[in-house]
């Protein structure tokens, strides 16, 4: 016995569909600030790390952009006290993603 046939068992009076179900996936837009963000250099623990401050706008999108640098660049990383925390120094690396995004960044420290 097949899924369909436990199915049907299950609910025979529902008639399925062959339509496919359309699913629609808007990209978060997120908000671009006036004030430039600030991209810090520091040790943490003898351990090298790069730390994103200065959002405006909601938690919730600065989260997501934190998990999208992770993401990109393939890294360790956490969102606490309106701050992004990096592993590593990717300063260059993080501020070309934030451009390219239309965010003003800051280079500060080191």
């Amino acid at each position: 016995m097949d899924l369909q046939d436990q199915l049907k068992n299950l609910f025979p009076d529902h008639i399925p569909s062959n339509e496919p179900e359309e699913i629609e996936e808007t990209e978060h837009e997120l908000y671009v600030q006036k004030e430039p963000m600030i991209c810090k250099y520091e040790k943490r623990k003898g351990k090298p790390t790069t730390i994103i401050a200065g959002y405006e706008g909601e938690d919730e999108d600065f989260k997501l952009l934190a998990k999208e640098i992770k993401n990109k660049l393939a890294v360790g990383g956490s969102f606490k006290d309106g701050e992004i925390i990096i592993q590593g120094d990717y300063r260059d690396k993080i501020m070309t993603i934030l451009k390219e995004k239309g965010f003003k960044v800051k280079r500060v420290g080191g």
